[in-house]
C-alpha cells in the first residue's frame, strides 16, 4: 500500500484558516444564550481535536522553531480544553437546586 502526503502551501493554509474563522464566527454569533452550556461542551471536544493536531505537528516538526510552535500549540490547546471543562462545570452547578432552606 502506498501512502501519499499532502503539502499545504502558504496561501492554501491561509485560505483554510480564514474559511474556518469565518465559519466559526458565523456559527457562534447566532447561538442564543440558553444554548451556551451545550455549546461549551461541544467546543471542549473541538479543543481536544486541536490538541491532537498540535501533537501531530509537534511530532512531525523538523526544526526548533516548528517544535516550539507545536509545543505552544499543545500547551494552549490543553489549557483551553481544561479551562472549558472547568467553566462548563461551574455553569452546570448554577442549575442545581441549593440545599439552603428558606425560613
Amino acid at each position: 500500500m502506498e501512502y501519499t502526503t499532502t503539502i499545504l502551501t502558504g496561501f492554501v493554509a491561509l485560505y483554510i484558516f480564514m474559511l474556518a474563522a469565518f465559519t466559526g464566527f458565523e456559527i457562534i454569533g447566532r447561538v442564543p444564550a440558553i444554548l451556551h452550556t451545550p455549546l461549551m461542551s461541544g467546543s471542549n471536544f473541538i479543543h481536544g481535536i486541536v490538541v491532537v493536531g498540535a501533537l501531530w505537528a509537534l511530532i512531525n516538526a523538523s526544526s526548533t522553531t516548528q517544535q516550539v510552535i507545536g509545543f505552544v500549540g499543545v500547551l494552549l490547546g490543553a489549557g483551553n480544553a481544561a479551562g472549558g471543562y472547568v467553566v462548563t462545570e461551574r455553569m452546570l452547578e448554577m442549575f442545581k437546586p441549593s440545599d439552603k432552606k428558606k425560613g
